[in-house]
């Protein structure tokens, strides 16, 4: 497949990106030596090579999802510059 200047226009105008005149030239030998090499890439026998949807085969290991009590509400509260025994208090920024 040879690339022209309607074929630029064309997936310019799909991709919705404004492509001057004078640059559809020089993306006309750039493009066709893209295609050049995905036919290269088509010539390839990837007969028993599996699609991949990662590059590597390790998995993620979860762990255990448990609630632990890491500070005490008193701790978290003693440096806020305003609070009651158990909320922070902080200033109203949504008007109705």
């Amino acid at each position: 497949m040879i690339i022209d200047k309607q074929t630029i226009n064309k997936v310019a105008d799909l991709a919705r990106i404004a492509i001057e005149d004078k640059e559809v030239d020089t993306l006309i030998p750039d493009m066709n030596k893209i295609l050049t090499f995905m036919e290269k890439l088509n010539e390839l026998d990837t007969t028993g090579v599996a699609p991949l949807v990662y590059m590597n085969l390790e998995e993620n290991i979860w762990r255990e999802d448990v609630v632990k009590q890491e500070i005490s509400v008193e701790d978290g509260l003693k440096n806020a510059a305003k609070h009651n025994e158990s909320f922070f208090f902080v200033p109203k920024i949504i008007e109705k």
